[in-house]
Formats: C-alpha cells, structure tokens, sequence
C-alpha cells in the first residue's frame, strides 16, 4: 500500500499536523509506504516527521499565498505566482503520475490541502481524501476580484475528492463530500535533551515560546528586557542554524534545531504568536496559555480567533501591542466559552484513512 501525501508548500502548519496522522498512521499500519511530497524546507520536515520511515519527493503543489513575514501577505506577487504554477502543475503532475504507477501498489492519495491533488489523483485513477480545515477556494475568495478565476478553478478541483478530513477551527469547505470532524491534530511532546531541559529549569520564573511559523517575524531584541523575570524561548525559523542552543541576551535563548517547538511547550506557561492552526492545537493540547497577535486579510484568521475564544486560555493582542512589547504577560489570560477539545484528531484521520482504504478497494475504488 502506497499513502501519497500532497503537502502544502505554504507554511509549516500542514506538515506538523500530517507528521501527526503519519505517526498514527505508521503505528496501525507499518508496512505500508508513505510519501511526503512538498517542497517545504527538508530540515524542518526531517524534524517533525522524524522516526517514521518517510520518502520524500520534492515537488510544489500549490502556492497559498506569498508572505513578506508571519503577518503581511503580497497580493500581487501571490497573483504572479498563481499564473505561473498553473503553466507548469500538468507536467508536474504526468510525472509525479508516471512514478506513482511505476510502484505497481494500491494507492492512495491524501491532499493537505493543494487542490491540484485532483488532478493527479485522476491522473493515476486512485481514491483521494483531503484533510483541512480550509481549502484555497475559500481564501482567494476572501481576496478580491483578480482571484475570482482561481477560486471558481480549485472549488471545482476539490469537489473531486472522495471524502473530506474535517480539521477544526474550518471555513466552509463546501465541496459536497462525505465528511468526519476531527479534534485537535497535534502530535505528543518528545523528551528534550538532558542538557537543554536543565537550562530550562535553571530558570525559576515563568517560560515563554515565541511562535511565527515558517514565515517569521523580526522582534527587537531589546523588547524582551521590558520582561526581565521572563525567559523567552526563540525558534530558528529555518532550522538551519547551528543544533547548539544560543543565548542572545539574558533572558532569551535560541531553540536548537533538533528540538521540535511542541517538545518544548510543557515547559511553557504562556505562548506568544501569530493565529495559526498547528500552533493552536499544539498549545492547546498542553494546555498552554495563548497571547495572540490580530492580523487581517486572511480568511482562516477569523475562524481560527472564534476557536481560540471557545477553547483556549488567551489574550488577543495587536500589532502596536507586539511592536510595543506590550505583551500583556502580567494580566490574567481570557477563559474559554466551551469545553476542551479532545486531541485525538491524528488518530481519528489515521483510522478514517485505513477505513476508506479498506472499504474502496472491495469496490476497486482505490487503484491497483
């Protein structure tokens, strides 16, 4: 058996929470084959998904949208960018085609989200679940007239899957598909290095992660001093910098590069980012306050804050808050409107994938 993931190229977000379903995935199943294609950064995607015997195939689905850093999006330069990878996905997607049938297994492909999953799916004549909590077609939508074309094109492509892994905190997604809602995807925290677990406990007040996915964002150094008994944990964006961890000034540290950021949140009391899916439901499963940064003109954002308000400890905060280093991380944090969600949406999307396997290969669905 073959699992082909099409993994987003947007962001980190998407393959933390798929190395999640793949752990699951690799426990119920360990014979089967998985592949990861995506052109998200190797190093990164070595990280998360490490200890599952993963092959990695280097292609670019979809674009999402093209961002300066964590919080500002280009419009015209998505647009651009749009253009192009639609001249080039139908070679892309005869070839990666090509070697899917050349493994002569059953397949299966898992979209995640990049609508162009369709097509190859169709090219191959194999059974095609995605799994999200938006589809593309819901934010181009949200951005204007010049991408009306793109969301009218990808609303048609999802509505070609099979069944649909609904993610919390989800816009719309109306593609007409059999459907399961899942809980918060979010893998289990690993043990941390002997060495950086003491640094961590050295400290005796309280711990912050700092947390703006793969995009990033430049803070001011200076502005962790007006934190003085905080200590600030900084994640290395790119996953490149040296594994050895760096102090930069008293009170903040570089995360190393073989630590995953949920490793590290059970060590947290408070987490400081921007709105996004993986982060959330990381931080939520470990029960880690969240102060959050507003930010607008992306269409998951507003369904991400009504999810945090129902299920999260938090502060919201805005761009002048952030950029004034005011934090906020003396005041009592906002209590949830609802009940904890359960963290055990890997395991639900791992079983529902063995199911539709199962059930679609007695009906020849899935291809042979």
């Amino acid at each position: 058996m073959l699992v082909y993931l099409c993994l987003s190229s947007h962001g980190f977000g998407h393959a933390a929470r798929q190395a999640a379903v793949f752990n699951e995935l690799h426990k119920l199943q360990p014979d089967w084959r998985l592949v990861v294609s995506s052109i998200v950064d190797i190093n990164f995607l070595s990280l998360v998904f490490k200890g599952i015997p993963i092959e990695y195939r280097r292609v670019e689905w979809d674009i999402g949208v093209v961002q300066k850093n964590a919080l500002d999006i280009d419009f015209l330069a998505t647009l651009r960018r749009l253009e192009h990878i639609e001249k080039v996905l139908p070679t892309i997607i005869k070839s990666e085609a090509k070697w899917i049938k050349s493994q002569d297994l059953p397949t299966i492909i898992i979209g995640d989200i990049p609508p162009s999953a369709s097509q190859l799916a169709l090219e191959v004549d194999c059974d095609l679940v995605w799994m999200g909590n938006f589809g593309w077609d819901d934010i181009y939508a949200d951005m204007g007239s010049l991408f009306r074309k793109f969301t009218q094109i990808y609303r048609e492509n999802y509505s070609k899957g099979k069944f649909l892994l609904r993610c919390p905190f989800s816009l719309k997604m109306e593609w007409n598909l059999p459907e399961t809602s899942l809980g918060l995807v979010a893998a289990k925290p690993n043990p941390i290095p002997v060495y950086f677990e003491a640094k961590l406990r050295a400290h005796t007040g309280p711990i912050v992660l700092i947390g703006f996915g793969g995009f990033g964002l430049d803070i001011p150094l200076n502005l962790y001093e007006n934190w003085p008994n905080h200590l600030f944990i900084l994640p290395d964006v790119n996953n490149i910098k040296g594994s050895s961890f760096n102090t930069i000034i008293n009170n903040t540290i570089y995360l190393p590069n073989d630590i995953r950021t949920l490793d590290i949140l059970p060590y947290c009391s408070r987490f400081i980012g921007k709105p996004g899916f993986s982060s959330f439901c990381e931080a939520l499963s470990q029960r880690v306050g969240l102060h959050v940064i507003s930010r607008e003109n992306f269409a998951e954002v507003r369904v991400l804050m009504e999810g945090l308000k129902s299920y999260g400890h938090h502060l919201i905060l805005d761009r002048t808050n952030l950029e004034n280093g005011d934090w906020k991380l003396d005041q009592s944090l906002e209590s949830p409107s609802k009940n904890v969600l359960l963290n055990d949406g890997a395991i639900t999307a791992a079983k529902s994938i063995i199911n539709i396997f199962i059930t679609n290969r007695k009906n020849n669905f899935v291809c042979d």
